[in-house]
């Protein structure tokens, strides 16, 4: 049987960790910063885990990373 390929798109942006969750960038922060609040720029920083079905759908894009 071939390999199944990884979708580049995912692996871009998506990072599966040793418990098996999906890490990615915080949404909502390409432009317009200075109509957010100072507070979700702040709660905005560094990344965040996926929601459980979100997670399903990127490891099926994904499927060495598991």
């Amino acid at each position: 049987m071939p390999k199944m390929k990884t979708k580049s798109s995912a692996k871009k942006r998506f990072k599966v960790t040793a418990t098996g969750k999906v890490m990615s960038a915080q949404a909502g922060k390409r432009h317009g910063m200075i109509k957010r609040t100072k507070k979700f720029i702040r709660d905005a920083r560094g990344t965040t885990t996926l929601s459980a079905p979100d997670a399903k759908i990127v490891k099926g894009y994904m499927p060495y990373d598991r």
